[in-house]
């Protein structure tokens, strides 16, 4: 399973994702992008801080999203909604495995939230929503796709 997250930055929400996900299913392939992403800058300070207390390793470059990167993905994993459009409107044909995480998990229609220049209360909020996330994404795969 190669699984693709998709943030804004790449430095909090993804790259969370990605380090939580790496960490529960070692054996799939998990990378993470963002829409404006700067190529080249660690993951935020906060995240960083909030994996270390769940003792999640994380080592993380951000990343802009390629050609390379969605056609590698079986599944993208948008953060928003309006990543998930922004994707889609210029790679129509990336509809058919682009998803919003959380809708794609809960049917809700919430956005997973951004803790981007927020507190580190706001970072560890993200985070347990992303591992519940996670965690209900994993249940929800069938075996034969591991």
């Amino acid at each position: 399973m190669k699984v693709l997250f998709i943030c804004t930055g790449n430095t909090c929400r993804s790259p969370m994702a990605e380090a939580l996900l790496k960490h529960k299913r070692p054996q799939w392939e998990v990378k993470s992008a963002g829409i404006f992403a700067a190529a080249g800058s660690p993951a935020s300070e906060q995240a960083r801080r909030v994996l270390e207390e769940a003792n999640v390793p994380i080592n993380h470059i951000s990343q802009a999203i390629s050609k390379e990167l969605v056609h590698w993905a079986d599944i993208i994993l948008t953060m928003t909604a309006s990543h998930e459009q922004m994707l889609v409107s210029q790679s129509p044909e990336l509809r058919a495995k682009t998803r919003v995480f959380k809708r794609y998990v809960t049917g809700s229609l919430a956005d997973v939230r951004d803790p981007f220049g927020g507190s580190i209360e706001d970072y560890r909020d993200t985070y347990n929503e992303l591992e519940q996330l996670i965690d209900q994404f994993i249940e929800g795969i069938p075996n034969s796709l591991e």
